[in-house]
């Protein structure tokens, strides 16, 4: 089900009711102080379009509601989280056609990244940017090697070992971004060099044994027109099956 194109249709018909109910009035002099019409339709029109216009903007063009359904982006993201994306971020665009309109920043190296998958994109996957345009990227003994330079990771010690509840975790740094990632030595490590096409990103999970990302030829490297927004904040934490993890709410996407 595509909510987008259904929510912006609601958006269109209830619209165009509502606007030739006012047209109507206005063409045949009715008055002013006359009551509305009493049309189910032009009733329930009038009443929801403004409702639906705003829901639209806000989801289209500032922030969208998601939640993250699987372990992919463990620990830095857990089943049941609740986020919200930026969806200016990386410019603007008009929804069910997702063409630019306004260009902003570009994504950068260790951005929580939202798009919708090359292969079917009526399904959103959640991953960081890894590889821009142009990077050659090679993960090797589950190590990052970007442009001929390691990435620099560490383990982890003292108060952060609470993380090793997800496995073996390590601090990445990632351009200006430092973010967790979970190794899983009991699954076999998808390893590869990888030369990323222009106008296209090279994403992974931070769960890196656990997830599918552009290493797979099912997701493979992801376009910039595919891209929906960046990850900026968690507003709710509950997976329906624990109670809500009231300590992660609020928490900003890093």
């Amino acid at each position: 089900m595509n909510f987008e194109l259904i929510l912006v249709s609601l958006t269109l018909v209830s619209g165009l009711i509502a606007g030739v109910e006012v047209l109507y009035r206005r063409v045949s002099s009715v008055d002013a102080s006359a009551p509305p019409s009493d049309n189910i339709a032009v009733e329930y029109s009038r009443s929801f379009f403004p409702v639906l216009l705003l829901v639209v903007v806000v989801r289209s063009f500032l922030y969208e509601p998601f939640r993250i359904p699987s372990g992919s982006m463990i620990p830095t993201l857990l089943v049941g989280d609740f986020i919200f994306v930026n969806k200016y971020t990386y410019g603007l665009r008009l929804p069910v056609l997702h063409t630019k309109v306004l260009d902003a920043n570009d994504p950068e190296r260790g951005d929580v990244m939202v798009f919708r998958l090359p292969s079917d994109p009526g399904v959103n996957y959640i991953k960081r940017v890894v590889g821009l345009p142009g990077d050659t990227v090679e993960y090797r003994n589950r190590r990052l090697v970007i442009n001929g330079e390691a990435v620099q990771m560490d383990s982890l010690r003292g108060e952060e070992q609470a993380l090793r509840s997800y496995g073996q975790v390590a601090m990445e740094q990632l351009g200006d971004t430092r973010h967790p990632v979970r190794i899983d030595l009991r699954r076999p490590s998808r390893e590869g060099r990888y030369v990323v096409p222009a106008g296209h990103y090279f994403m992974m999970g931070d769960n890196r044994d656990n997830s599918a990302d552009s290493r797979f030829p099912s997701v493979g490297f992801v376009p910039e027109k595919n891209i929906v927004g960046k990850a900026v904040r968690i507003w709710m934490s509950w997976d329906f099956t624990n109670a809500p993890q009231w300590g992660r709410i609020g928490n900003a996407v890093n």
